[in-house]
């Protein structure tokens, strides 16, 4: 079995805080390579779920309280040092850092500093036109809306059959979870939305107030629902300005 989790920026010398990144429907933890460039003094952890990448021999998880219990099994070691940390989550991954925050702290662990919560509805909502049970040729299709799987290989039936098991995985997990009930965390909230951004709408950004006793703030970022990847130095900047805010109002 592959590990859970990788470090991107081997290399920090001066470690004053860690974030934790956790990746959209099909993303992996390539996606935030390129996230080094652009933090210093903070080591980026990235979680590689099963069935990608390193780890594309492996069977993606198609439920998501298995996937919860195997992360926050692989997380413990990661945040048991006492060094800050935060928990970073792109559409999919909001679901992740919201549950994971919540069973951290029944546990009475020590909780992130903070949470950015990006691309992502509160967890009241669920998915409004869920694409998981599609035939093959509609999923495909459905994917595309997002912009997050590279052209050449939604374009690629070949290529596109041998990822198809991992994508359709990540939208169930995605697509299926809803908790109705507003479970409070004691954790500030950053929410970080795409200007033009088809999958969210403001008001389910925005509902995330509601699920903190801390503070909750919200930002803008220029592009679609990829804009981590599009514009991915301005989201470490928003991330930064966050992480700077929290350090000097504690």
């Amino acid at each position: 079995m592959g590990d859970w989790f990788e470090i991107i920026n081997k290399n920090v010398v001066s470690e004053n805080a860690r974030i934790i990144m956790f990746p959209y429907a099909g993303g992996g933890v390539s996606i935030f390579r390129k996230w080094k460039d652009f933090f210093e003094n903070i080591r980026l952890y990235a979680v590689q779920y099963p069935g990608r990448e390193n780890r594309m021999l492996e069977e993606p998880i198609k439920d998501f309280d298995i996937l919860l219990n195997e992360v926050y099994k692989n997380l413990i070691s990661i945040i048991s040092d006492g060094i800050p940390y935060y928990l970073f989550g792109h559409s999919l991954g909001t679901k992740l850092v919201y549950e994971l925050t919540l069973r951290i702290m029944n546990h009475n662990m020590k909780k992130p500093s903070g949470i950015i919560i990006s691309g992502g509805k509160a967890p009241c909502f669920k998915e409004e036109n869920p694409i998981y049970h599609l035939d093959d040729i509609d999923f495909i299709k459905g994917i595309n809306r997002y912009s997050g799987t590279p052209e050449e290989i939604i374009q690629n039936i070949e290529i596109m059959k041998i990822f198809l098991p991992m994508l359709r995985a990540d939208f169930m997990i995605d697509e299926t979870y809803q908790r109705k009930e507003i479970e409070k965390i004691d954790v500030p909230i950053l929410g970080l939305m795409g200007t033009d951004d088809k999958e969210l709408k403001i008001e389910e950004l925005k509902k995330w107030e509601e699920y903190t006793t801390k503070d909750f703030q919200y930002r803008y970022v220029e592009g679609g629902h990829m804009f981590i990847n599009t514009n991915t130095e301005l989201v470490a900047k928003e991330i930064s300005g966050f992480i700077n805010e929290n350090v000097k109002n504690n």
